[in-house]
């Protein structure tokens, strides 16, 4: 082959690429997250977070020590550490995804996990409470967790479903502090 048509190949190949990656990807594409999903009750590992919903309820009230806050509540307790580092290993966004609709994790508990730090081979146990509509007619929701506040762009995204159709409802909840050890 010459070197002419070394470089035409050459060129046309790279042509050929840039139209591909323009045709397939949009700019959300370009940016999303890196979804790490697992099945219900199970452990998933991400690069920066490790985590397992351990125990969902709904709940007319949630508490800690003297505040309260009236209303329909899903509470997960979540078993969540860092995999590799310590460095930056805390949930910073925790949404759950209910019949098409986004709730994020209530920062009002001052004892959620959202923003508690993360240990490498030391689980951390906590509690993340969603305020939500009165009624819910999925059966199933998506717990989304990220080390990176706001929006995950280029970074993971655990994704962990649970199960509401079989979650008891209780009259009150305590949202308990933070703790290293088992659920």
């Amino acid at each position: 082959m010459t070197p002419a048509r070394s470089w035409a190949s050459g060129i046309a190949l790279a042509v050929a690429a840039c139209a591909v990656s323009v045709v397939a990807t949009t700019a959300f594409d370009q940016r999303a997250p890196f979804v790490v999903s697992g099945a219900v009750g199970e452990q998933v590992s991400s690069r920066a977070l490790t985590a397992a919903a351990a125990d969902v309820r709904f709940a007319d009230r949630v508490t800690v020590d003297d505040w309260h806050a009236d209303g329909r509540w899903i509470v997960v307790t979540v078993v969540a550490s860092a995999p590799q580092t310590e460095v930056d290993a805390v949930i910073e966004l925790a949404t759950l995804e209910v019949d098409g609709q986004v709730f994020q994790a209530s920062e009002r508990p001052g004892t959620s996990l959202v923003r508690t730090d993360l240990h490498v081979g030391t689980d951390t146990v906590g509690m993340l409470a969603f305020e939500v509509p009165e009624r819910i007619s999925d059966d199933e929701g998506l717990l989304r967790l990220s080390t990176t506040y706001a929006t995950p762009r280029l970074d993971d995204l655990v994704v962990l479903p649970i199960f509401l159709d079989d979650a008891p409802t209780e009259p009150s909840i305590e949202i308990e502090d933070s703790h290293l050890g088992a659920p």
